[in-house]
């Protein structure tokens, strides 16, 4: 049975894959469609990070993994964000039979995106105007998050980066143009040290950062599902 493990990102919750681990559960009801909930983060705003280190976050991905695997095979792994960069340090580890790297944390942030949107976030909330809920609601999450969170996030980015040599499964990677917290030139930096020699990259002109639950999931989900049936 084909086994499929979803990472969320840093602050975020299981919601984030959500619309594309319903869309391969719908789609292959014979997989199992697993994903994990990092310990400190929850469904929607809720986030209790204070005393959660990186560590935790590796541990309780890898046990799901191993839960998954000792009744599937072939296992693929699916990470958003930082939960990217966990994916790929479980398919260095496990021998992961495919890896999807969706707006994947590998090294940089786009400060001059991120600073606009929260600038328009500030600007709307004073005018009443609706921006993006979703993309609201990241905003104020991270005036919430505490300065050790951050720098545990930090330690999990220089952590798991470290193991993209080791990754030699196929790989697909998935960056939104308009992504405000990760810029798509991340994607050269993964290219460059993952140490697959089968990466496919995908651009989506149209999609943020949450980019499971923006206006190109349709197109994300039938791509994912294609390259997961790909022999």
């Amino acid at each position: 049975m084909t086994g499929i493990l979803c990472i969320h990102g840093f602050t975020g919750g299981t919601y984030e894959v959500e619309p594309l681990t319903q869309y391969l559960r719908n789609q292959h009801t014979e997989w199992q469609v697993e994903m994990v909930a990092l310990p400190g983060h929850g469904q929607t705003d809720e986030l209790c990070l204070k005393d959660v280190g990186y560590m935790e976050w590796i541990q309780a991905a890898e046990e799901a993994y191993e839960r998954l695997a000792e009744n599937c095979k072939p296992v693929y792994v699916i990470g958003f964000s930082m939960g990217g960069m966990i994916a790929s340090h479980l398919a260095a580890k496990y021998g992961a039979d495919k890896l999807v790297l969706l707006s994947a944390s590998g090294k940089y942030l786009n400060w001059k995106l991120l600073t606009l949107e929260a600038l328009q976030c500030m600007k709307n909330t004073f005018t009443g105007e609706a921006l993006d809920d979703l993309n609201m609601l990241r905003h104020e999450k991270r005036g919430k998050v505490p300065l050790r969170a951050l720098l545990e996030f930090k330690k999990c980015i220089d952590y798991t980066k470290k193991a993209l040599p080791d990754v030699s499964c196929p790989v697909f990677i998935v960056q939104g143009i308009q992504d405000s917290t990760v810029p798509y030139r991340t994607v050269k930096y993964l290219h460059k040290h993952l140490g697959s020699a089968n990466q496919k990259l995908v651009l989506f002109d149209e999609s943020k950062h949450l980019i499971c639950l923006g206006p190109d999931i349709d197109q994300i989900c039938s791509q994912v599902d294609e390259f997961l049936l790909k022999a």
